[in-house]
């Protein structure tokens, strides 16, 4: 057992939406400072996973601890504050705010959470912007937006879905170095990612999804001898 925290503990987690039943048992644990990543094709429940972590599926059943908290009974705004950040795929900017009220506009959930200052020293762009409208901002910016509002909330396990998706190669590059920054300040990182080439470099564990369970786990290091079946899993 490592001296590290375990920051999510993920057991048996079953998800449903409506009638659909589309977790079928989902077990793996973060250790504080890890970057995890879920890989698997399209419908392999790596979403749905986030989704159900935080709360936010039709009905849950099985056991997800937040720092050793159980949380499956708990709202989605009770597990937001036990110091869990959720970027999702859509992103939600409020198209009528500028760049700067969007920043401004979650509550803090826990101590800790970046000032302004160091958000925009992280994402220059978004200071560049600080008075644009929402919609006027571009893809990159809007996904820099997205995880910067999280950043300043103060919560240390971050949940972050498809965040390089569709976006310029210079603004996935940019990301990237924003999630190894955080993950030398110490912050847990789960990631869903379709791009291989942007999670395979930042991650320290995968955890491939095949049918709403985890099949496969290992580490950074076995990335090069895994790569023969993560083709057979993913068309990577």
């Amino acid at each position: 057992m490592s001296d590290k925290k375990r920051m999510l503990e993920v057991q048996g987690l079953h998800g449903w939406y409506g009638e659909s039943h589309v977790l079928h048992g989902v077990d793996f644990h973060v250790d504080e400072g890890e970057v995890v990543t879920l890989l698997g094709r399209n419908g392999a429940g790596r979403t749905s996973t986030l989704r159900a972590i935080m709360g936010l599926i039709g009905s849950r059943k099985g056991s997800v601890k937040i720092m050793g908290q159980e949380s499956i009974q708990l709202p989605p705004h009770r597990i937001a504050r036990l110091g869990v950040g959720y970027c999702p795929e859509e992103r939600g900017i409020f198209s009528s705010l500028s760049a700067e009220e969007n920043l401004m506009l979650p509550p803090a959930i826990a101590p800790g959470g970046m000032g302004l200052d160091a958000l925009y020293q992280m994402f220059p762009n978004l200071k560049e912007r600080a008075a644009s409208q929402g919609t006027r901002l571009s893809g990159g910016e809007q996904q820099m937006l997205a995880v910067a509002r999280i950043l300043r909330t103060g919560a240390r396990l971050l949940l972050l879905d498809e965040i390089s998706e569709g976006l310029a190669p210079v603004i996935v590059q940019k990301l990237a170095e924003v999630v190894r920054t955080l993950r030398q300040q110490g912050y847990t990182i789960v990631m869903v990612e379709q791009n291989f080439r942007f999670a395979a470099p930042l991650a320290d564990r995968f955890l491939v999804m095949e049918h709403g369970r985890i099949i496969q786990s290992f580490t950074q290091a076995e990335l090069p001898e895994r790569m023969h079946d993560l083709h057979e899993y993913l068309g990577v």
